[in-house]
């Protein structure tokens, strides 16, 4: 009878004793730390993880967050230095240090979120309210944030609360006043548009004139040279046929008359204008004699009739057959130099051609 009451209470102190280590004995994880309460006074603080004890049934553990924590900051609504209102959209990190003191000022997460976001907007309208718009959005945004963050942590310190950063996410105007910025933007940048094109015109003007004037005074440099080459060749030319004439003066004539015959016969189909001559003139002298004499001058050739010769003094070649007569003469045979002139200086002697046929005379 002893034995299953013995062994009913054995088991009964078993199961009691296992019960009570298994409320004496607790763990704190790497990412929490822990307060111990007892009847609601602080009974320990324990910042490090591992395996703890406390009075069963009478002692309590609060675990505290030991990893960073975020919160974000609802919008408000900043007057900026300049009398802008702004909307101001933030967002913070922090971190609980201190767990006695943080369990005695705010006890949990939610009022230490209050709190903290109280503190925040505080300081936001303090900083900001002391900034220009301008400095706000590019100039200062930095140095405002770590302003801002150095108040927060101030007044967080007194949580047992360390705050990593306060970030200011997004600063914009309110929607009334975005429209009026955005134009006010728009027509400076097509102010600045505007004076970039006018100065890239301005320069393009003075590129072009330049240009104009580099090229006016290469063209005329250019003609200045032409009329140079173009003097320089007249005068050799006349340096040779002044040589010519002095070699042999009957033929430089010839040659000379031979030249005004094609430009003044020549065929223009712009010039209207026609001459009629006596081919008894003076100007076709050599159309009647080679050698330009006239009839019953001494030296004198007869004119040529049909197929005849046209001997002369200056031509020592055999006739060319005479073209038919057409009124204004026959042409004269092929004319060289005479063999002296050409022993003396066969330099400055210029070939004779053969003359073509002489065009009749326009009615």
């Amino acid at each position: 009878m002893r034995n299953p009451i013995v062994r009913l209470g054995a088991i009964i102190v078993l199961v009691v004793a296992i019960v009570v280590a298994w409320a004496s004995l607790f763990t704190v994880r790497e990412t929490e730390q822990a307060v111990v309460l007892r009847f609601g006074a602080v009974r320990n603080v324990i910042t490090e993880p591992g395996l703890y004890m406390k009075a069963p049934f009478i002692d309590v553990v609060l675990p505290v967050e030991k990893r960073v924590l975020s919160l974000d900051i609802p919008p408000q609504t900043v007057l900026s230095a300049d009398r802008q209102n702004l909307e101001v959209d933030a967002f913070s990190r922090y971190r609980i240090v201190d767990p006695l003191q943080f369990y005695q000022s705010v006890n949990n997460i939610e009022n230490a979120r209050a709190r903290l976001q109280s503190f925040i907007n505080s300081a936001m309208r303090n900083v900001l309210a002391n900034a220009s718009f301008p400095e706000i959005i590019r100039t200062n945004r930095v140095e405002l944030m770590l302003r801002i963050q150095e108040i927060v942590d101030r007044q967080a310190d007194s949580l047992g609360i360390e705050i990593i950063d306060v970030r200011l996410t997004r600063v914009d105007l309110p929607p009334a006043n975005s429209e009026a910025v955005f134009r006010r933007m728009q027509t400076e940048r097509e102010r600045e548009a505007a004076d970039l094109r006018a100065q890239g015109a301005q320069r393009a003007a003075s590129i072009r004139a330049r240009a104009d004037r580099d090229v006016t005074v290469i063209i005329a440099e250019a003609n200045r040279t032409a009329e140079e080459l173009r003097g320089a060749g007249d005068a050799e030319r006349n340096r040779i046929l002044a040589g010519s004439f002095s070699v042999d003066p009957e033929f430089f004539a010839f040659y000379r008359s031979m030249q005004a015959y094609e430009q003044a016969l020549m065929r223009n189909e712009n010039a209207e204008t026609r001459i009629v001559l006596s081919p008894d003139s003076e100007f076709f002298r050599f159309f009647a004699d080679p050698s330009g004499r006239r009839a019953g001058e001494e030296g004198a050739l007869p004119p040529p009739a049909g197929a005849g010769a046209a001997p002369g003094p200056v031509s020592a070649a055999p006739a060319a057959p005479a073209a038919p007569a057409d009124g204004t003469g026959s042409v004269p045979a092929p004319i060289e130099l005479p063999a002296e002139a050409a022993d003396e200086d066969a330099t400055d002697v210029v070939p004779a051609t053969a003359v073509a046929p002489a065009p009749a005379l326009a009615q």
